[in-house]
């Protein structure tokens, strides 16, 4: 069964890392062609944008997965099951995607008033991004049915036409000095639009002309079912986003040059991130089907054992060599690359809880993503309003760690209590151990030794040290895995 799970990752990792690495090429364009305070408006929205999707979607995904296995589960005309599910899910996130527009168009003075002085010139802003979403939200249900179907070639290509055209339309809007005229950064939403609206036009075509139509008794159901990962999930997203916010309103001199640093670096992570998120696109599917508790228990202990494991060599091949790294934003922004470590470590971290989460929701106990997102936000607000006064955007960096370190925690407790499963936490603990500990020795070389190519060197040889005390550690058999892939071919 890990193989199949495995197989899935890499089907959406290895297309996923190809279509966020074009995505990705905006980081180095943008933090080039705009000043801190401008690409500090880019992160705002970007920040924003991700708690309208989690307040639209309404832990819809979670529920398809959930219920469209039960469906497969209790038999019968399963095909009609499953139809009335998709045009259920479907409906009510869309419905709700179109009322959140029409209230953010009329009211977009008020809103643009609260969102900052960036903004009051600016209304359209709010217009444009709000469409965004809209179009967003309403293929998202649409993208959860590809992944139910295990349709990921599908999924991917519709992501990577997405992402194609936004990126050719932003560097097209460039090159005509669109973004030298009043309207700015604008731009930037205006090709995101474009991607969005040609996006769900296609992925209208995989609908098998379904319409989306609630069903209100089943609509009942899977509410139970999804309002506490609702919660949880705004919560969650909240973590994701609150801190940028408080670096905008906590800060009183320049707080969104601090915040447009603030994205850029974490931008630099992106390796983690787009680990995490193929991690999670394979994952979720996989583990809320219908498996024995046996089954479930044993993969689930495995598959984290693994996700640790490779986290922390894309660790340190990131961390290592970040001033590498760091000639991806523009030099203005290089300031901050001091704190990509720890962005890394909570990227890491939120994998890990992502994988102890999967155990409540198979088992239709989603009060505790509620529990688990809560206790996080509580640690952002504490440590946000502590630290991001005192030390800007670093604090920022670390205020996210404790967030993440702290829903591990409780994550950690939930499941020993209510679920236990056989993590190995001495194997994963020595796991990031060992490699904490081989990259605090190459900084403490890098201290000593004031030689760029020396460092370098040294940091090569740290990591491939690491990657052979792996190998022998776990007995993975190299050359049986390269036959393997072979025959494969």
């Amino acid at each position: 069964m890990l193989e199949k799970l495995a197989k899935q990752t890499a089907i959406y990792g290895i297309s996923t890392i190809v279509v966020r690495f074009l995505s990705y090429l905006l980081t180095p364009y943008y933090t080039r062609i705009f000043g801190l305070e401008e690409y500090g408006v880019v992160t705002d929205i970007y920040a924003l944008i991700p708690l309208a999707l989690t307040l639209l979607t309404m832990g819809m995904e979670s529920s398809y997965f959930r219920f469209s296995a039960k469906a497969d589960e209790q038999g019968g005309d399963v095909k009609a099951a499953k139809r009335r599910l998709f045009a259920t899910t479907w409906g009510i996130t869309s419905l709700a995607a179109a009322i959140f527009f029409v209230v953010m168009a009329f009211f977009r003075e008020e809103v643009a008033a609260v969102m900052g002085e960036a903004y009051v010139a600016h209304p359209e802003y709010v217009v444009c991004v709000a469409l965004i979403i809209l179009f967003d939200v309403w293929g998202c249900i649409p993208f959860s049915r590809l992944r139910e179907q295990g349709r990921a070639m599908t999924f991917v290509g519709i992501k990577a036409l997405n992402v194609v055209m936004n990126v050719a339309l932003a560097f097209i809007f460039g090159a005509v000095g669109l973004y030298s005229s009043d309207f700015g950064v604008g731009w930037v939403f205006v090709a995101n639009l474009i991607a969005s609206v040609v996006t769900w036009l296609v992925i209208l075509t995989t609908v098998d002309r379904t319409v989306p139509k609630i069903n209100w008794g089943l609509l009942m159901a899977v509410f139970a079912y999804s309002m506490p990962l609702l919660i949880g999930g705004l919560t969650g997203t909240a973590n994701e986003f609150i801190d940028r916010q408080m670096i905008k309103y906590l800060i009183p001199d320049g707080a969104m040059a601090q915040l447009g640093i603030y994205g850029a670096i974490t931008k630099i992570a992106v390796v983690m991130m787009l680990f995490y998120q193929m991690y999670r696109l394979a994952a979720e599917p996989f583990f809320l089907s219908n498996f024995k508790k046996e089954d479930f228990v044993a993969m689930n202990a495995a598959a984290l054992k693994y996700y640790v494991m490779a986290s922390m060599v894309i660790f340190l091949g990131i961390a290592l060599f970040r001033d590498f790294f760091a000639l991806i934003v523009g030099g203005d922004f290089r300031e901050g690359i001091f704190i990509l470590p720890v962005i890394l470590g909570a990227n890491i971290l939120a994998g890990v809880w992502l994988n102890l989460s999967f155990w409540y929701k198979r088992e239709e106990k989603t009060f505790f993503a509620v529990v688990v997102t809560s206790a996080g936000l509580v640690a952002m607000l504490l440590f946000g309003l502590w630290l991001i006064p005192l030390l800007g955007y670093y604090g920022a960096a670390w205020t996210r760690l404790a967030s993440e370190s702290t829903m591990v925690a409780v994550s950690w407790w939930l499941n020993r209590r209510y679920f236990p499963t056989p993590y190995n936490w001495a194997r994963m603990g020595e796991f990031v151990a060992v490699a904490l500990a081989m990259f605090f020795v190459a900084e403490g070389f890098n201290t000593v030794v004031d030689c760029a190519v020396a460092d370098y060197a040294f940091a090569v040889v740290v990591f491939g040290l690491y990657l052979v005390y792996l190998v022998r550690r776990e007995k993975i058999d190299i050359v049986a895995l390269c036959r393997s892939a072979l025959r494969r071919r």
